[in-house]
């Protein structure tokens, strides 16, 4: 059996919906899809998105499907336009949602502990979905200059939690920035970096 890796592709792009709804949840806005060919051959795929200075990075593995994987409510865009029936599926990319745990505000406090919640989910599918199996935080006080690791637990299927100790109020100006990495049980990562994720009261 050949075990050689392809090399990577680099797809670059704009999922502005999807990244924004993936950082703040936010409902009542247009969803805009991205869709693109892929070749054949199986292969790991880099795809990078930027929306208000929020950057994500996903690597994935895929190969052509054989047999369309799109749910009905989200048909094949193709297939939708009456202008393409060639198969189709949502990638496996990990999207994050973060239930940051802040004040009516927007704040946190200053000069302790806070804990934040973040959930890795992906787009409908009709085949098993991957499981998240590890998550990683980082933060950072100086607007994204340097980083430090937070503590982070397992708190469910795909849930994770991050202990973060807030320096005092004038230490951290800038506000907090948040730098998340997640792996899944097919071997797919995602990179999330939001430079201002909340300010400390």
């Amino acid at each position: 059996m050949n075990t050689s890796v392809p090399s990577p592709r680099c797809r670059k792009g704009t999922l502005a919906a999807f990244v924004t709804a993936a950082v703040f949840a936010l409902s009542g806005c247009g969803v805009e899809v991205a869709a693109y060919d892929l070749p054949a051959e199986s292969a790991r795929y880099t795809f990078e998105a930027e929306t208000n200075g929020v950057k994500t990075v996903w690597q994935y593995n895929s190969a052509k499907p054989t047999n369309g994987d799109a749910p009905e409510h989200q048909p094949c865009i193709g297939a939708a336009a009456g202008n393409n029936q060639a198969a189709c599926r949502p990638e496996p990319l990990i999207f994050l949602r973060y239930d940051l745990g802040l004040a009516l505000d927007n704040t946190a406090k200053a000069g302790g502990t806070h804990e934040i919640t973040v959930v890795g989910y992906y787009q409908e599918r009709l085949t098993a979905l991957p499981t998240v199996t590890s998550l990683q935080a980082e933060v950072s006080f100086d607007g994204g200059k340097t980083w430090h690791p937070a503590t982070t637990e397992a708190a469910g299927t795909n849930t994770f939690t991050a202990e973060i100790k807030h320096p005092n109020r004038d230490q951290a100006a800038e506000g907090v920035g948040l730098r998340i990495s997640a792996t899944d049980s097919e071997g797919n990562t995602v990179k999330q970096t939001l430079p201002t994720a909340y300010k400390l009261s």
